[in-house]
């Protein structure tokens, strides 16, 4: 069934928005019931996430594609599996929709709309482990996507749960979401100046996953135009 661009950005805008919400929302909520125990929090702030990716990308996967994070849009666009100017729309859909997703949190939780994080993620562990959480991940999509797509949504929150444990930058790994949680001063949130050299390495690592299943599955670039999560014909 061919679905609209318009109906494919609609749902990547709310799936990245509620997926922000989740992340940020969680991390205050087990801030907050924790009293002060960080692991507890960690916790807690892992298996939301996790969890909820898991639901929408089973909701939103048989509209979009469920890429929900501008570093898969990349990789499908690489891989031929969805057109520059769609690859474009998503992305935008992505931030906006990252952006809303944090806000939404902090109103939520009775804080100000936009408070800018002050929460210092820098040094090059953190850059490394952001660069190691993407490619992981886009190793996991490509390599579940290719087998048994109907997976990937199980595998993909299984990473991510994972990742955040694994990680010492506890597994952003998607640039949307990165931006989108320096609007909050939270245990979730990231400073500003920070920002950019995550977004950097997150891209770096998704286009280095990609380079390297071109050639661990060579027919990889014919079979990307099929899905990434489960990818809607295009208009």
């Amino acid at each position: 069934m061919k679905i609209s661009l318009e109906r494919r950005l609609t749902a990547e805008f709310f799936g990245t928005a509620f997926l922000v919400a989740a992340v940020i929302g969680s991390g205050i909520m087990g801030e907050r019931l924790a009293g002060g125990n960080i692991a507890i929090a960690l916790l807690a702030n892992t298996i939301a996430t996790g969890a909820a990716l898991v639901a929408l990308i089973l909701a939103f996967g048989p509209v979009s594609g469920a890429h929900f994070n501008p570093a898969v849009t990349l990789a499908d666009w690489m891989e031929g599996g969805i057109a520059r100017n769609d690859a474009a729309g998503y992305v935008c859909a992505q931030m906006v929709g990252g952006a809303t997703g944090a806000v939404v949190a902090n109103v939520m939780f009775g804080m100000p709309a936009v408070s800018i994080s002050r929460h210092a993620r820098g040094g090059g562990a953190q850059l490394f482990s952001e660069f190691v959480a993407t490619f992981g991940l886009l190793c996991v999509i490509w390599g579940c996507s290719r087998a048994k797509s109907e997976m990937v949504a199980f595998a993909v929150g299984s990473y991510i749960t994972a990742a955040y444990w694994f990680t010492a930058s506890t597994s952003f790994a998607n640039p949307a979401v990165t931006l989108a949680r320096e609007l909050s001063d939270t245990f979730a949130g990231i400073q500003p100046r920070n920002v950019p050299a995550f977004v950097a390495v997150q891209i770096a690592g998704a286009i280095a996953a990609t380079v390297v299943f071109r050639w661990l599955v060579p027919g990889l670039p014919q079979n990307a135009k099929d899905v990434i999560v489960s990818h809607p014909t295009k208009d």
